[in-house]
This record gives structure tokens, sequence and C-alpha cells, in this order.
């Protein structure tokens, strides 16, 4: 159960930092980034360090969200969230983790009950295009481009581009005999980038 502190931030997001202009917005547009990422480090499950929450954003309490990552313009994400570092997503992203059942024809599918809960992960480094739809339990592979308006309906490898309804692999970004070399080398230097720096006296 949430905290009146976290009830407290929840509320100011929803009635007031939501509402502000968009972080490229001239003047306002850094304090209202500034304000939003502050609400919502305050009660969602992880927030790391420089993280943008665009104007409009609908998030609950189960998202987790890396470093230096985004959540786009207008998103709305249903359940459970989990982004990895570096990643960022166009207007108007959904995001959804349940679904209807509809097994049983002797009663309206509006009466029947949901399905389980199946988190959606994003990983490192992702591109999600603008009204994209990601569909519950989808994996977002590290270095992957969802373009624009694709439906995710499975999983999507590392460095893919993909795209479509249903989402299907286009290319990928490099050749797949070097994908797991470059995985290793990309993942050493985001660890650098995100590891504080002690400087000696």
């Amino acid at each position: 159960m949430p905290d009146s502190r976290e009830i407290f931030w929840y509320a100011l997001y929803l009635l007031v930092a939501r509402r502000l202009p968009c972080s490229y917005t001239r003047i306002v547009g850094r304090p209202s980034r500034w304000l939003r990422a502050i609400c919502v480090s305050r009660f969602v499950a992880r927030c790391g360090r420089d993280v943008n929450i665009e104007a409009g954003a609908r998030l609950g309490r189960r998202v987790w969200i890396g470093n230096h990552s985004s959540l786009g313009l207008d998103c709305r994400i249903d359940g459970e969230l989990h982004v990895g570092n570096h990643s960022f997503m166009g207007p108007e992203v959904m995001v959804f983790t349940g679904n209807h059942v509809f097994q049983r024809c002797d009663i309206p599918m509006m009466f029947q009950a949901s399905s389980a809960e199946q988190p959606v992960f994003i990983g490192d480094d992702v591109w999600i295009g603008a009204r994209v739809i990601l569909l519950p339990g989808v994996h977002i592979g590290d270095h992957a481009i969802v373009g624009a308006g694709a439906v995710v309906t499975k999983n999507v490898p590392d460095w893919s581009i993909v795209g479509g309804n249903p989402a299907r692999v286009i290319r990928y970004r490099v050749p797949q005999a070097w994908a797991a070399q470059m995985h290793s080398v990309s993942n050493a230097a985001m660890e650098m980038s995100s590891s504080p720096v002690e400087i000696q006296a």
C-alpha cells in the first residue's frame, strides 16, 4: 500500500506536473521536466538518474526506469513496465500488461475476467517510435528500434529494427554475427557512463 508521501507526490504529478509544457518548450520546458522527474521518482518502484518524463505521461507505481531514459509525450502505461538505461520513446506510446478473457461464449466478454498481468521489458539503448503499442509480456531487446505505429505482439531481438502490425523484423542494425560481441562491449561502456566518478584531491 502506498504511504501518505507517495500519495502526495502522485497527486501533485497528476494535478500539476503532468499538465505542464513538454521538456523542449522554450523557457518553461526545463523546470517542467525537473518537476515531473521529481514527482515520479517519489512514487514509482525505481527511477534512475537524469530521467525525462514527458508531458501527459500516464503511469502508476509499478514502473522501473533506468538512467538517462525517457517516457514519451502522452504515453500510457498500464501495469508493470521495466525500462533499461539510455532508452527513449516517441509520443503516444501505449504499454499494456493485461488483456480480456474471451473463451466463454455464453456471456458477454465485458463480464469475463481479465488475464493475469504480464510485465513488459524494454532493454538498454532502445528507441520506441511514436504511437507504438506494446502488448502484454513482450521483451524489447537491447539496441532495438521499433518503428512508428508498430504493434508489438512478440519479443524483439537485440539490435533489430521492427515495424508493422504485427511487428516483424525489417533488418538488423549490425550483422548478426557481430551482435553478441557488440552487446558485451556496449554494456561495458554503459556501465562506465552510469558509474559515479571519484575525483582525487
